[in-house]
């Protein structure tokens, strides 16, 4: 078992979903899919013409990351090489995602709360620095940490540094406990349980009862758990992915079959099943320059 199978889980995942992202029609996409693999799609603003979705990634190409994956790379290369702070994390979220920064197409609100509070209060600017969201950017930050042999008090911190929502907090938490229980030799539906059951409140709950479900159907339970990227939505659609997975690129299709925040959800979904199955390589090579991390 490799730890850098989390973090290139997790970029592949969002990578593979990215050309039918927040597609909310599920007839849509097994209509796209007739027309071939729905991994790894070219954004298209026809596929999304007259349907219930938000076609936001038209500059985007086959392979490259959105946001949430752009996210996850900054933590993933920042602490391949250096203990993770929160001054170096806002430095490289900055450089990607600020003014002449790397990174090009669409982002979200937590995105440019972070790189507005950045320019606006600079060295000033508190360890805590995240706005009050409650979706799932701040759950970006756990592969690359997990990869890289970090804490779990890091998971907390660089949380923090995206979001102050303490269910996002506690689900960035229980993806590093699950994808640690794993490392430590238990079952996937073991560490699932577990990290399910550490969980406080409604989200928690949410998660318990997508285990419990002993059908699998993930496009009818995922629409009736919520498709959207709010946590309480996510967290237990790709609990109840993972609890149903065989395979790494079965659970990531089934992730595009369900809809919606799809690569929010790849957050969790393919760092865990990237260390639990391994990434193909097939896979990895339909990435932008055929690696992992996309580097500059």
């Amino acid at each position: 078992m490799n730890r850098k199978n989390a973090l290139a889980g997790a970029l592949v995942a969002d990578a593979a979903a990215m050309g039918l992202h927040w597609m909310y029609d599920q007839e849509q996409i097994k209509t796209v899919e007739q027309s071939g693999d729905i991994l790894f799609r070219q954004p298209d603003a026809c596929v999304y013409q007259g349907k219930r979705g938000a076609f936001a990634h038209k500059v985007k190409q086959t392979g490259q990351l959105s946001h949430y994956g752009e996210s996850a790379r900054v933590i993933g290369q920042l602490t391949a090489k250096h203990k993770y702070t929160t001054k170096l994390h806002r430095q490289h979220f900055f450089e990607s995602f600020g003014p002449c920064g790397y990174y090009s197409g669409y982002a979200d609100k937590a995105t440019k709360a972070l790189v507005a509070n950045i320019i606006v209060n600079g060295d000033d600017i508190d360890d805590i620095s995240g706005m009050n969201d409650n979706q799932m950017p701040g759950v970006c930050v756990v592969s690359g940490l997990f990869s890289n042999g970090q804490s779990v008090d890091s998971v907390k911190t660089a949380a923090q540094v995206i979001t102050t929502n303490t269910d996002v907090i506690n689900s960035a938490v229980a993806v590093y406990e699950c994808l640690s229980y794993i490392e430590q030799g238990k079952t996937l539906q073991q560490a699932l349980s577990l990290s399910a059951n550490t969980m406080q409140g409604n989200v928690g709950e949410l998660m318990l009862k997508a285990l419990a479900v002993e059908e699998y159907k993930p496009e009818v339970t995922a629409k009736q758990f919520g498709l959207a990227c709010y946590i309480h939505h996510a967290m237990p659609v790709i609990w109840y992915i993972l609890n149903n997975a065989t395979d790494f690129e079965s659970a990531i299709r089934d992730n595009i079959r369900c809809g919606g925040d799809s690569c929010g959800r790849s957050m969790a979904l393919g760092a865990i099943a990237g260390l639990v199955y391994g990434v193909p390589e097939h896979l990895i090579e339909r990435m932008e320059n055929g690696r992992i991390p996309i580097n500059y």
